[in-house]
């Protein structure tokens, strides 16, 4: 093994004793920065931590897996275990300790499940890993770096959903126009929550690089530097929490709902996706150009294109964002989010971009309801495959798709994302590369619960139909 290769996907026994090379470390740093209390945090089916908070006395019994101990299968829709089955025990992964900015007091350090001395098979921490140590044994190691959208908001005195940061009146003429975006006034506005998580983002070492207003009133964009892509995993989630946990102390939340209303910008969270060698080189770079590698990995990218986005855009609501236009929108009727399965140079309008000022993709069809440790790990394993076996991703589309008919995709043959969730869970179901990154039984716990999500939406009665139905018929 090299010394940039790491072993990712390992036993418990062999997990517990790189754990204790390190506890003397790390407690000594967590001490030092005054933690008292740690938060071992596990990773569910929708990608959001859970945990139970232990006191720095039992630092080292949690590290060497003789902490808290969890019945999983009685909350997260694993249907293979019984009451009468052994607990998951949660291992943290002293690689990923992250002292809350908020309250210094704590920590979180992000945790793989195992049961019986295994790695949990419903542990979407542990699939990302296994997926991880998958490529670099075939020579590859994945990078990405996401970025992250979401609308701040507060209550009003009625109690109703606000946008937070907005000085129009509730009730005032909204201007025909892109009125946020880029505003250079209403960024002053934002700037006494910006400033502060500007300043944590660069304590944490992350490289932002710029904060921006978005198109919708009171929606952001972070940029940040990419990492691996278990470090990136791991951020996005602590980022989820920690701008929830700073709203809340300028009496706001965070919503990270792809659409909340008509009139809305979509937030999305892009994938910038690209793949090293052994040696720390890009492979998707060659002589100033986009090389032979990166195409293929389109190709395996584009192929299960569809599987992926029910895992990138997983709910619901993500899907009233991947649509050409919409009516009423602010600042013209372009939403400039992915439509169609393709790629181009530069083109916003397709799901794959490969930027004029980077050599990754980016994987324009995620939003920030992702599970974002599933949605590497299929990324990661699509590339390789594409690599692997030399799919051909056909001619790029440089033209705006929200322009074509579809008389021309039915000529080149582009096809439409997804419409819905369960179009995507559809192909999700089908796809067999699914079963090898996630297994079988992950697999079959993820859709349960997300046919479970969709049939309970599709029995419920929106306004929009009261509205169009109710007098009509």
């Amino acid at each position: 093994m090299s010394k940039n290769e790491k072993i990712y996907y390992e036993n418990f026994k062999d997990a517990v004793e790189r754990n204790r090379k390190q506890i003397p470390a790390v407690h000594k740093k967590l001490k030092n920065a005054g933690v008292k209390y740690v938060l071992s945090s596990w990773i569910d089916l929708h990608g959001i931590p859970k945990s139970k908070p232990v006191p720095m006395s039992d630092f080292e019994q949690l590290c060497l897996g003789k902490g808290p101990q969890f019945a999983v299968h009685s909350i997260s829709f694993v249907p293979e275990l019984t009451p009468a089955d052994s607990d998951q025990v949660m291992l943290p992964d002293l690689n990923s300790v992250y002292i809350c900015p908020w309250d210094k007091t704590t920590a979180i350090i992000f945790a793989d499940l195992f049961w019986e001395e295994k790695p949990y098979n419903v542990c979407p921490r542990q699939a990302l890993k296994r997926a991880m140590q998958k490529a670099q044994d075939s020579g590859y190691v994945g990078m990405a770096g996401i970025e992250p959208e979401f609308i701040a908001m507060k209550y009003d005195e009625n109690g109703k959903p606000v946008k937070a940061i907005d000085n129009d009146p509730a009730k005032g003429i909204r201007p025909r126009r892109q009125a946020f975006g880029y505003d250079v006034e209403h960024t002053l506005d934002s700037m006494h929550f910006l400033k502060e998580l500007m300043d944590i983002l660069n304590d944490l070492g992350w490289m932002l690089h710029d904060v921006v207003a978005e198109g919708a009133y009171s929606q952001f964009e972070l940029d940040f530097h990419y990492t691996n892509l278990l470090e990136m995993a791991d951020r996005l989630v602590f980022l989820r929490i920690l701008l929830k946990e700073i709203a809340k102390k300028n009496n706001m939340f965070v919503t990270f709902m792809p659409k909340p209303t008509i009139g809305d910008w979509r937030s999305g969270a892009h994938i910038n996706f690209s793949m090293h060698d052994k040696s720390g080189k890009n492979i998707f770079k060659e002589k100033n150009n986009w090389s032979k590698h990166s195409m293929y990995a389109v190709g395996g990218l584009m192929k299960h294109a569809e599987a992926l986005t029910s895992i990138t855009c997983s709910t619901v609501n993500s899907y009233n964002g991947l649509v050409p236009r919409v009516g009423g929108f602010e600042g013209g009727t372009v939403t400039w989010a992915p439509t169609n399965i393709t790629y181009g140079h530069n083109n916003r309008s397709a799901q794959f971009r490969l930027p004029q000022n980077r050599y990754c993709i980016e994987n324009r069809a995620a939003d920030m309801t992702m599970n974002v440790y599933l949605a590497l790990a299929i990324t990661m394993a699509a590339a390789v495959e594409g690599i692997e076996k030399k799919i051909n991703p056909g001619d790029p589309t440089d033209q705006d798709l929200y322009d074509m008919s579809e008389s021309e995709f039915k000529r080149l043959g582009i096809k439409r994302l997804p419409r819905n969730l369960l179009m995507a869970l559809d192909a999700f179901k089908k796809d067999k590369l699914i079963d090898d990154v996630l297994g079988a039984v992950m697999k079959k716990s993820l859709l349960a619960y997300k046919n479970d999500e969709w049939e309970r939406y599709h029995q419920a009665v929106t306004d929009w139909e009261v509205k169009e139905y109710l007098r009509l018929y």
